[in-house]
């Protein structure tokens, strides 16, 4: 979900990907080029597991990992493209107990149960109330929330795991929120990297997979075990306008 607190100068290169690690969890990294004039949020929903805890969602540092997805990609011949976006400032909620702070590499991190707790957070990493009323789908979500610095920066990848809500079913956060409404179509210039669990599959025509498995392109290590690296990786682009919805990858069995 491309959503900001505050205005946005640029916003590009977006790519994430996404992998059941297990029976209960799923991990989701994210990357992208930002250019602020003020510090400001980034708001990602995510089918966590309810009722949802302030410790649900676990933050993995990967600031020792920047290549990341450069090395994703070298599994593929295209080149990842850049987008551009804005958005509109948002209006303050009421005030409450504080959400816990994390700091996870150059940037700081909260989860958000739900709705409902935007309020702990300080007034400049929150949305108007009213973008959450237009969606609906989000009622039983939580929220993880990157706080950004000002400036031009590419941020290196932010990754966590959470518990997910919806077994088989890859979660991929991309809903565009970029001037304070939501839009049914928006313009989409993404890179999505999947992989399911052990001895799964990806389904779907347009997931393209690789050739060979992702060990022999990524540090697994350096990528704390997010990939497994004895699987192939399944790649999609998105671009130009299209519906404004997330996207929801389906995992199967193989044989």
């Amino acid at each position: 979900m491309c959503c900001f607190s505050r205005p946005v100068k640029f916003v590009g290169a977006t790519q994430i990907f996404a992998r059941f690690l297990d029976g209960a969890d799923q991990c989701v990294v994210y990357e992208m080029k930002i250019d602020a004039e003020e510090d400001l949020a980034m708001i990602l929903p995510i089918p966590v597991m309810q009722p949802a805890k302030d410790d649900a969602v676990t933050f993995i540092d990967l600031s020792g990992y920047t290549d990341f997805f450069k090395d994703l990609d070298r599994a593929y011949p295209e080149p990842v493209s850049l987008s551009r976006s804005k958005s509109k400032s948002a209006m303050p909620a009421a005030e409450a107990k504080p959400l816990v702070v994390q700091r996870v590499g150059s940037f700081d991190a909260s989860f958000v149960p739900s709705i409902g707790d935007f309020g702990r957070l300080d007034a400049q990493f929150r949305l108007d109330d009213a973008v959450w009323k237009s969606l609906p789908q989000y009622a039983k979500y939580g929220f993880a929330v990157f706080k950004l610095r000002k400036g031009s920066q590419h941020v290196h990848p932010m990754a966590f795991r959470f518990p997910t809500a919806t077994p088989g079913k890859l979660f991929f956060p991309t809903v565009h929120i970029h001037d304070g409404k939501v839009h049914a179509e928006e313009e989409f210039d993404h890179t999505l990297y999947a992989q399911a669990w052990k001895n799964a599959v990806i389904k779907g025509i347009d997931w393209e997979e690789s050739a060979k498995n992702a060990g022999q392109f990524v540090d697994k290590n350096r990528a704390k075990d997010l990939v497994w690296d004895g699987g192939h990786l399944y790649k999609k682009s998105i671009s130009g306008m299209a519906k404004n919805t997330d996207v929801i990858a389906e995992a199967s069995n193989m044989g």
